[in-house]
């Protein structure tokens, strides 16, 4: 397990959403700026309220042309009931093997319940990492509006 750096392409990974739709990592993110977050489950106030300020800025990141994913272990009917409870609009993912998702992005692993901790990724178009942001526990995310920030960034000075 290593983590991911600037420069690396985002490892391939299959989203499973409600409704038993899934996508698949990078490409669905492709053409414009990702946003892959990995939650610990809708228990954790930390995550929620990390969502709830994506949700947001949801209209700001799309006037960027920023893509927002969130995943964790949550079953589809948890996943469902937080998506309802904070009118989540960006694409919510649950059931993700915590393990594989690990092994691919380095992120880590809670063991007793099994999660991934959080853990963030801000993508170029062409799938490469920009910034990875990886917690080992409860604090120490990705904010929308760093990611906001580092996107105008980008576009003034030429980096995308």
């Amino acid at each position: 397990m290593s983590v991911l750096h600037p420069g690396d392409t985002f490892p391939a990974l299959t989203v499973s959403l409600p409704g038993a739709e899934s996508l698949r990592l990078p490409d669905a993110l492709a053409g414009g700026f990702g946003v892959v977050l990995f939650y610990r489950g809708s228990w954790c106030p930390y995550c929620n309220a990390q969502l709830r300020a994506f949700q947001r800025s949801l209209e700001k990141l799309a006037e960027l042309d920023v893509r927002v994913v969130a995943v964790s272990v949550d079953d589809e009917a948890t996943t469902k009931e937080l998506i309802d409870r904070h009118g989540l609009r960006f694409a919510v993912g649950h059931s993700a093997d915590a393990e594989a998702f690990a092994e691919a992005t380095g992120a880590f692993v809670h063991d007793d319940p099994r999660y991934l901790e959080s853990t963030g990724f801000v993508l170029d178009p062409e799938g490469r990492v920009i910034v990875s942001v990886y917690s080992s526990g409860a604090i120490g995310r990705l904010v929308p509006e760093d990611v906001a920030g580092l996107i105008r960034y980008l576009r003034e000075h030429g980096g995308a």
